[in-house]
């Protein structure tokens, strides 16, 4: 445990040393002045000290610079944030020592020192500490653990996808470390390729648990069923399966899921609660806006499929209410704007760019923005 006193008397120092001596504490540095704490403390360097401190005790009046002016000072360099500070003064003005506690002090003790009133304030400002210190170790290994989470979760998003007969990408934009967005697709057969874009409820941990729960069935679901239809009752008895009679919430996704086939030129798909595709069909547009209710609802839903033909070309962009709702917010012409940017260009992160003409609107947005792209070739 290693203290640092600093008074400007003498007297004082010598008197404080005693007290902590006797109190069991023997790693103690004794300085005369807050100039000297400055250059003990080495606050211009970045380098952490090679003896750390744990506790300042510091008179409040000192020449030069006072013990107030010390502590904000000490406090405000990042190194020291959380160093405790306790002022030991002779100083019985309340408004002085309201001001030495707003500087960031965690408590003071009066001269002349009763040494049981000083070595108990001192047990509970370090008492204190270690739980902060607890705290931010605890913070650092969640932090790390969210990190690797996310690197997770980023891992298993599907790459870009080019043929000679479709191309395939997305963009993706969360609102915090997890996300409750998802997209996959799959090539099923040499002309068939199943896409699914997902939004689970809420965000955070919990929702990114359960998207990859959905996530470890997509895979199978949607190769080995394919049809929009059966793939959507399948992952809507996923869901059911989370469900407990005890449990508070119950999960939901919604989701587009549909089967292009580029042999036979169809659009099979299912759109379950979520916000309507735009598709682009030989230069007519389409909503996607057929399917069922969110999954996981309802144990029993009924699922309508949506069939769409083309003759020479297709373009399909699906996106997630967090960039809908963010549109319809800022602009009267939010569809159109949609309608345009399919039109002008198959890349997601141009239409983004687009869509979103400054930095501002990701800095502030409080849902997920996904974008998914596709065109026949």
């Amino acid at each position: 445990m290693n203290i640092v006193i600093v008074d400007d008397n003498l007297t004082n120092l010598m008197i404080i040393e005693k007290i902590l001596q006797k109190g069991g504490y023997d790693k103690l540095v004794s300085l005369t002045s807050a100039r000297e704490l400055y250059d003990y403390l080495q606050l211009d360097a970045d380098k952490p000290l090679e003896v750390p401190v744990d506790l300042i005790l510091m008179d409040l009046m000192m020449p030069e610079i006072d013990g107030i002016e010390a502590c904000r000072t000490i406090l405000a360099t990042e190194r020291f944030h959380d160093l405790p500070i306790i002022f030991v003064t002779a100083m019985g003005d309340s408004y002085k020592m309201a001001e030495a506690m707003d500087a960031g002090a965690l408590d003071y003790v009066m001269k002349p020192i009763n040494k049981v009133e000083l070595l108990a304030r001192m047990r509970s400002v370090l008492r204190l500490k270690h739980e902060k210190n607890l705290r931010k170790e605890r913070d650092k290994r969640i932090q790390f653990e969210l990190d690797l989470a996310k690197q997770v979760q980023r891992s298993v998003l599907s790459k870009p996808l080019t043929n000679d007969d479709v191309r395939i990408s997305a963009v993706y934009k969360p609102s915090f470390e997890l996300a409750g967005d998802l997209y996959i697709w799959y090539q099923i057969s040499p002309n068939r390729y199943g896409v699914i874009l997902l939004d689970m409820m809420g965000h955070g941990i919990s929702s990114s648990l359960v998207c990859m729960y959905i996530y470890s069935a997509l895979k199978d679901t949607i190769t080995g069923l394919g049809d929009p239809e059966a793939v959507m009752q399948e992952l809507n008895r996923r869901m059911n399966q989370l469900h407990m009679p005890e449990s508070l919430i119950n999960y939901y996704f919604t989701a587009i899921y549909f089967v292009l086939d580029t042999e036979n030129r169809t659009i099979e798909y299912v759109n379950a609660g979520h916000p309507a595709g735009l598709a682009l069909v030989d230069g007519q547009l389409q909503q996607l806006d057929q399917g069922c209710c969110a999954l996981g609802f309802f144990e029993k839903i009924e699922v309508t499929k949506g069939v769409i033909p083309y003759q020479e070309d297709a373009r399909i962009l699906l996106f997630t209410d967090g960039l809908s709702e963010w549109l319809e917010e800022e602009y009267d012409d939010a569809r159109v704007k949609l309608v345009d940017g399919l039109r002008a260009t198959e890349d997601p992160e141009a239409l983004l760019e687009a869509l979103l003409p400054s930095a501002e609107p990701l800095q502030t947005q409080k849902d997920d923005m996904c974008l998914v792209m596709i065109s026949t070739r």
